[in-house]
Parts: C-alpha cells; sequence; structure tokens
C-alpha cells in the first residue's frame, strides 16, 4: 500500500507517508491501520488526515446553538470555512466541531461561504444523515439572510429576483446569463439611513453565491464583497472589513420527530443603518 501511494501522489515523500502512518492517520474504510508493509489491495477505500505547515488562526469563535443525537447547529463566524480547502484544515468549521464534541462521524448537510456568517447544519449519524440533506434538497428548509448593502430610491421592494446563473470563466466567480431562470430570491428592505439598506434575503433556491451575484445584479452589491461585481486581487482577509452577508435564521420540520425547529444566528451585521421617521423598515 505505501508504494501505491507514493505512486500515486508523487508529490508527497515516501517519508511523509510512513509519518502518517506511524501516527495512525492513514486507516482504511472500517478504520483499520493502514501500516507501511500492509499488501496492496484492489479498490480499498483509504482515509488520510493532511497537515498544513502553517495555518493562520482565524481570530473568531464558532457557537453551538443544538446539538442532540442526529443533529449539530453551529453559528459561523465570518472568515471560517466549513470544510477543509486549499489552505485551511484545522481552521475549518468542520474540524473545530469534531475536536470540540469528539463526534468523528461529523459532516455539513449544507453549506455557506467561508465570507459568510451564521448558521450551518450537520449531521451526526450516517443512518440518518439522508433524511436531513433530503430537506435542503427538496428545499423544505426556510432560510432567511440578512445583507448591508447601498440603498437605491429607484430600486422597488420589496421584489423577487429570478435568473440563470453559471459558472463564469474565473473559478471563483458566477454570472447570469440569458435563459430559463434556475435561481430565485425574494428581497425586502428592512430599514435604510438614506445611504445604505439592511436587507432580509430569502433564498428559494441554493446556487452558490446566489445572493451575491443577485445583489450586485440589482445594483446593490454587499458591502466589503470582495468578489461581486469586480474580483479584487486575493491577499490576507482583512478582519476589520467582513463581508456584511449573514445566515441569519433556518427553519424546517424535523423529519424524524416530525416537530417544526427553527434556530437564529445570534450574530448581527455591522454598523447597520438606523431607519429614519421617512425610511421604510417594518422592524
Amino acid at each position: 500500500m505505501t508504494d501505491f501511494l507514493v505512486q500515486r501522489f508523487p508529490a508527497q515523500p515516501r517519508s511523509q507517508w510512513l509519518q502518517r502512518m506511524h501516527d495512525g492517520e492513514v486507516v482504511d474504510a472500517h478504520g483499520v491501520p493502514v501500516t507501511e508493509h500492509r499488501p496492496y489491495e484492489s479498490q480499498l477505500r483509504i482515509y488520510y488526515y493532511r497537515s498544513l505547515t502553517a495555518e493562520t488562526r482565524i481570530p473568531f469563535d464558532e457557537l453551538l446553538l443544538f446539538q442532540d443525537a442526529h443533529l449539530v447547529v453551529a453559528d459561523k463566524p465570518h472568515f471560517l470555512p466549513v470544510v477543509p480547502s486549499g489552505g485551511y484544515l484545522q481552521e475549518t468549521l468542520l474540524v473545530r466541531l469534531k475536536r470540540r464534541l469528539g463526534i468523528d462521524s461529523l459532516v455539513p448537510v449544507h453549506r455557506i461561504d467561508r465570507d459568510t456568517a451564521g448558521l450551518v447544519m450537520f449531521s451526526v449519524q450516517p443512518g440518518s444523515r439522508d433524511a436531513y440533506s433530503a430537506l435542503f434538497r427538496d428545499r423544505q428548509v426556510r432560510k432567511t439572510y440578512e445583507a448591508i448593502a447601498p440603498w437605491r430610491a429607484d430600486l422597488p421592494l420589496p421584489r423577487t429576483h429570478a435568473s440563470r446563473i453559471v459558472a463564469s470563466a474565473h473559478f471563483m466567480q458566477q454570472r447570469e446569463v440569458p435563459g430559463p431562470p434556475n435561481t430565485l430570491t425574494q428581497l425586502r428592505l428592512l430599514a435604510t439611513d438614506g445611504v445604505r439598506g439592511h436587507y432580509e434575503l430569502l433564498p428559494v433556491t441554493g446556487h452558490r453565491h446566489q445572493l451575491r451575484v443577485h445583489m450586485a445584479a440589482l445594483g446593490i452589491p454587499i458591502v466589503n464583497d470582495g468578489l461581486y461585481p469586480l474580483l479584487t486581487p486575493q491577499c490576507a482577509p482583512d478582519f476589520d472589513k467582513p463581508l456584511q452577508l449573514l445566515a441569519r435564521a433556518i427553519a424546517f420540520i424535523d423529519p424524524l420527530s416530525g416537530k417544526p425547529m427553527r434556530f437564529e444566528s445570534q450574530r448581527a451585521l455591522g454598523p447597520r443603518p438606523d431607519p429614519t421617521p421617512e425610511s421604510p423598515s417594518v422592524r
């Protein structure tokens, strides 16, 4: 098995695989360690833990809102990825929660952008995982977001924005194109100070970057958005300028108990515009 791994991943030296095996970080699908001299087995599924030599800590903590035998709901801070990717491994919501709760089987049943703060649901048990994933596939979850963005007096609100979104030429962006809509978002204005607006966004569909693309298309890009409408050079995150987008609440009927469930983020965007007596606030 060692020879296979070295051949399959030539960028990783044999010494690194041997160290991982020595540390018990390479296992098969049954949790049995893959050791240095284990014979090669065709079609064997192998899991291993990768490490990053220099991973900067995200200086914000997640909040645990709910936990039972089947479900975990966490309140994610801005800048923290949900799952490992690129230069993020330990500093992800999934790995943090696995360490904190001691649940190796934890898996997110949906995701939000690294730049977005707010609610993320995790499945605890493989046996009930599909029941919770189906809630999102079948659009049985009511998701409520909030955003701070410029205010346009000429933009009628509330409104429903439907469009067709596809991958852009740059892998980091999506874009709207003519054609049958595949995304739909309901928007309303909560408050405005005449310059900025505090918006409530209800995504009916769940396309990648949907809310960010829709807000930019309406001429009101979300404050501190480095992707839309213009892609800015990637650099070290500016922790003083988080994207002003928050996954505020999720509500659904629990597929196992049949009980209505609702969770709300304890975080707040800011600074939010204070409504004037003339502003169209509904709060």
